[in-house]
């Protein structure tokens, strides 16, 4: 691209940072919002409408659209910094400078998200729609609710004077949802540009707000987080024609093997996250799985009440380490018998479990030698992040003036985030969103994932005080 191209694409990001938020506001002034409200809505939108999905979207452009925004706010060059690793590939890290008395802070969100196809949702996904109280869009939860948030507040703090004791860092990311140690996100910012990023400990997606019939009744803490592995189960045959079947078949085979998978569960296993985890919540459950989580939690845990609990996904996950089948492939022509089936499965292994053991148990429960079972990728092991008293602390305070009755839980996470590259580099960090969502309706990854606008302004606006409050200084 030639000079005159780039200055001219340029000057267009910065005309759109300028007066987009302008026009992208349009129907939410008409709904009462603030200019501040407004402001962070048009980010969002524009976020939202950006098709970053990992493999086929484009998170450079929205990394650009944000490094626009921030200068187009007064932040210098070498403040923000749009990086590409490689096309259509693009991380952005921006800093806001404080007095330098204290470390600095990292706010984390990454920009990339999972597909979605038009046809399965019931709303374009890469179009913002408002609509029953909801906002609707991939990504809106994961994790653009972040993303935006951190952009807008960040903004906010430049047009305040704020001067905080330490640097607020923000770093948006791609590639956290590839699963992928070699990712071109917070790992290959880690390795080429960790003095950008350095920071006492980091703020990221992982705990949120949790609604029960409209009542928050918790604000979650993610300390930790399951390791995620994947394996290859694959069962070769020498084939034949259709018109002379045999009782060893490859798909048959490989089906009866994933029967036996699915009915296996994996051993309890209580850390001291989940063990605080449960007895919180146990006090606003149901008396029925109030009684099985104290009876799971004793010393000699009932087996039946296990059995209970393990019925409620969310739950269950909490409780072991699980494996499931998420892609299946088999056969090579209508008329031929199969030569080879394959299967994906996806394990989430607790906390400080041996990753090898986890393949073991499974091609114990497969009991068939023909199912040849590989890894397909490098497990992540992370310490946990200390539950730091700054940090808990603050939280706590500050979400009694938002969610009174909410309970402060640490929690380990099911999903893998990219904080687990960041305590591996000595960077603690603390999944905390103070976004608001049902504890029953997680669309994240799935079919019309949505945030609710109430949930939207008001988590905003909750991350923008709580990030004052653990950086400092005054306005």
């Amino acid at each position: 691209m030639s000079h005159k191209s780039k200055k001219t694409s340029r000057s267009l990001l910065l005309s759109s940072a300028v007066f987009g938020p302008l026009l992208l506001a349009t129907g939410a002034a008409a709904q009462g919002l603030t200019e501040q409200q407004q402001f962070a809505r048009g980010i969002y939108q524009e976020l939202v409408e950006i098709n970053t999905t990992t493999a086929t979207g484009d998170t450079q452009k929205a990394a650009e659209a944000m490094g626009a925004r921030l200068r187009a706010a007064g932040f210098s060059e070498d403040d923000v910094h749009v990086f590409s690793p490689a096309p259509h590939k693009g991380d952005l890290v921006a800093r806001l400078r404080g007095s330098g008395a204290k470390k600095p802070i990292l706010l984390l969100a990454h920009i990339d998200v999972v597909p979605a196809n038009r046809e399965d949702w019931s709303v374009d996904p890469f179009k913002l729609t408002e609509q029953d109280g909801y906002f609707y869009g991939r990504g809106s939860s994961d994790d653009k609710y972040m993303a935006a948030s951190f952009i807008t507040n960040l903004i906010r703090y430049k047009k305040e004077g704020y001067k905080p004791d330490r640097d607020i860092i923000v770093a948006l990311e791609t590639d956290e949802e590839i699963l992928d140690a070699n990712g071109l996100g917070i790992q290959w910012l880690i390795k080429n540009h960790r003095d950008l990023i350095d920071a006492e400990f980091a703020l990221n997606e992982g705990g949120g707000v949790g609604l029960k019939n409209g009542k928050a009744i918790r604000n979650s803490v993610q300390t930790s987080e399951k390791v995620s592995i994947g394996y290859q189960l694959t069962v070769k045959d020498r084939g034949g024609h259709s018109s002379l079947p045999r009782k060893d078949n490859a798909i048959y085979r490989l089906a009866e093997g994933l029967i036996r998978l699915s009915n296996y569960s994996f051993p309890l296993n209580l850390n001291e996250t989940t063990r605080i985890y449960f007895t919180r919540t146990a006090e606003t459950e149901s008396k029925q799985n109030a009684d099985d989580i104290r009876a799971v939690l004793a010393p000699q845990p009932d087996p039946a009440a296990l059995a209970r609990l393990s019925e409620h996904p969310g739950y269950n996950a909490q409780l072991r380490t699980t494996c499931v089948a998420t892609m299946l492939q088999g056969g090579h022509a209508l008329n031929a018998l199969p030569q080879l089936a394959t299967a994906k499965v996806n394990c989430r292994i607790m906390p400080g479990e041996p990753v090898e053991g986890v393949q073991t148990a499974i091609e114990r429960v497969l009991a068939d030698k023909q199912i040849a079972v590989t890894p397909t990728g490098k497990a992540v092991l992370s310490p946990p992040s200390p539950l730091n008293e700054e940090v808990m602390g603050s939280i706590e305070k500050l979400s009694k003036e938002f969610w009174p009755d909410a309970a402060i839980v640490p929690v380990m996470s099911t999903g893998a985030t990219d904080g687990s590259y960041l305590r591996n580099a000595g960077i603690p960090t603390y999944g905390h969103s103070g976004l608001a969502a049902d504890v029953d309706d997680n669309r994240n990854h799935g079919r019309d994932e949505r945030v609710l606008v109430k949930s939207f302004y008001e988590g905003q606006d909750y991350l923008y005080r709580l990030v004052k409050m653990l950086a400092g200084g005054k306005s």
